[in-house]
């Protein structure tokens, strides 16, 4: 996604089984239908049957996701008839659609929601294009998108916006307001888009539904919620997402099929769990066939190239992890796994064979050590990869052979930027690279930034790698060249109120061939 400068610059656990291969090529829009007969068998539909907006991800040189999901009544079910409803979709190099490139028509069927994939293919790269659709008569919100560079392009730049958890209750989505005024060439979101809590009534904002969603309609009606804040759809509108989820888009802290609590949630229960909340996921995000859940396993790793610029690792930290750890000794035994053997596997080479000039990491969790314990002795969060040791330490020293690594996570809800170390256990250990934990969209609320130091400032001798540690809401803004990445901490001043002022609260930098952050 090359910028260019001048007046002009603005203008602009498991593979799938065959059977769901078959499955995905419908949910994905792949099922075309002439233009002449999506609009003889249309039939009118509702206003607001294009309430939740209009999205794209994934880019490719030649090729982008397109999605929407019709749902007049969002909140309930979605309120559509049991039935395949045409939908018909426009893609043009100009806002007002007079340049169009490509168009088509698909089913929106009831099995997925009424959500609507669009793979197009056959774009030109590094191009900005708008896209819409229509359904019954109505017309949906006009969106914008972008392909990513062609692929041999070895200059040119990437604004990338690196966002995560989001929750509802805790405020409003205010920094996509500002997100969406830096222009961001793509967004990184990295997990927990919802929130699986109950409803709060002393919340800025409550849950719908009388409790936690198990079923199907309940997280397509927690999706819906999520959807209705006017930021979120605006840059869902403007910029392509690249999503991966967390824990909250299911269960708190849970790992494979393991729940957080399982004297509370059979197995067999979870598992039923885990099928509606992923197949809610897919219908709800902007992804490819690949994606369509296989019962309760989905597959969301996955590669992205941004020319010879950067290459973008999406992992999955969730579904074939094992159970966390519940002290030292199990944090540290080299049977426990984060990623899975065939992921970790995936990851390794595709580090080792990356002809790009950055390798990003997208890693719903935190990587760099966190000793919570000042003194003496260490206590990790388990949940992280602090918690899986043998296997993120392995990651690590092959970092000393990968081109310019840097890890993008989210889940703490605070901003924490850090040095890797190739041996956290030994403070003069060389560094290896960076990571930029994101803070959170709005989990967590206004904190108390006082009582935020006096907790954690006492931790900083222990963990001389953090180079940043900021407890604000906001999101972080990477502006991506050859020679270096420069980073923009972008903060919010409340979420607690429906708009918000913003401001860089820092501003750092990682340079090609120097390991580690400097100051910006």
């Amino acid at each position: 996604m090359t910028r260019v400068t001048g007046p002009q610059s603005r203008d602009r656990r498991r593979l799938l089984t065959a059977g769901a291969a078959v499955l995905g090529a419908a949910a994905s829009a792949q099922l075309w239908l002439p233009e002449s007969a999506a609009r003889a068998v249309e039939t009118p539909l509702p206003d607001g049957v294009f309430s939740l907006g209009v999205a794209s991800g994934d880019p490719l040189p030649d090729g982008i996701v397109l999605w929407t999901r019709l749902a007049p009544d969002p909140l309930n079910g979605g309120g559509m008839p049991a039935r395949p409803v045409p939908v018909e979709w426009e893609l043009a190099e100009d806002e007002r659609f007079a340049r169009q490139v490509r168009r088509g028509a698909a089913y929106a069927r009831p099995e997925f929601g009424h959500s609507v994939h669009v793979d197009v293919r056959g774009l030109r790269p590094g191009r900005e294009y708008w896209f819409r659709f229509r359904a019954g008569g109505r017309l949906s919100p006009v969106g914008r998108t972008r392909t990513a560079p062609q692929p041999y392009a070895a200059g040119g730049s990437l604004r990338l916006a690196l966002a995560s958890c989001q929750n509802w209750q805790h405020g409003y989505f205010t920094p996509y307001a500002d997100m969406l005024a830096q222009d961001p060439d793509v967004v990184l979101f990295v997990g927990d888009y919802i929130y699986e809590s109950g409803p709060s009534a002393s919340a800025p904002r409550r849950h719908e539904g009388g409790g936690e969603p198990y079923t199907l309609t309940q997280y397509r009606n927690r999706y819906a919620q999520y959807r209705s804040d006017p930021d979120l759809a605006a840059m869902h509108a403007n910029a392509p997402f690249v999503v991966t989820f967390d824990d909250h888009e299911v269960d708190n802290d849970f790992a494979g099929e393991t729940p957080q609590d399982p004297d509370k949630q059979t197995h067999d229960a979870f598992v039923s769990r885990l099928t509606a909340a992923y197949q809610a996921y897919y219908e709800h995000m902007p992804v490819r066939a690949s994606a369509v859940p296989n019962g309760p396993h989905i597959r969301m790793h996955r590669r992205l190239e941004f020319g010879r610029l950067a290459r973008l690792n999406v992992l999955d930290t969730r579904q074939y992890r094992s159970d966390q750890a519940t002290g030292q000794a199990g944090a540290q035994d080299p049977a426990l796994t984060m990623l899975g053997a065939e992921q970790k596997r995936w990851l390794l080479d595709g580090l080792r064979d990356s002809p790009a000039r950055w390798n990003l990491i997208a890693s719903q969790i935190m990587m760099a050590e966190t000793d919570l314990l000042p003194g003496e002795g260490k206590q990790w969060y388990y949940d992280a990869w602090d918690g899986y040791q043998a296997e993120r330490n392995e990651f690590l020293r092959e970092f000393r052979g990968v081109r310019n690594p840097v890890v993008l996570s989210g889940d703490r809800h605070l901003t924490m930027v850090s040095d890797l170390k190739e041996d956290f256990a030994d403070p003069d250990s060389a560094v290896v690279g960076a990571e930029f934990v994101g803070t959170s969209i709005s989990s967590n609320g206004d904190q108390d930034q006082a009582a935020f130091r006096r907790e954690w400032d006492p931790r900083l001798a222990d963990n001389p790698h953090w180079k940043l540690l900021d407890a604000h809401r906001g999101y972080h803004l990477f502006d991506i060249r050859r020679d270096a990445i420069d980073a923009r901490i972008r903060v919010v001043d409340t979420v607690r109120q429906p708009t918000s002022a913003a401001r860089t609260l820092a501003r750092l930098r990682v340079e090609a061939g120097r390991p580690g952050v400097q100051a910006g």
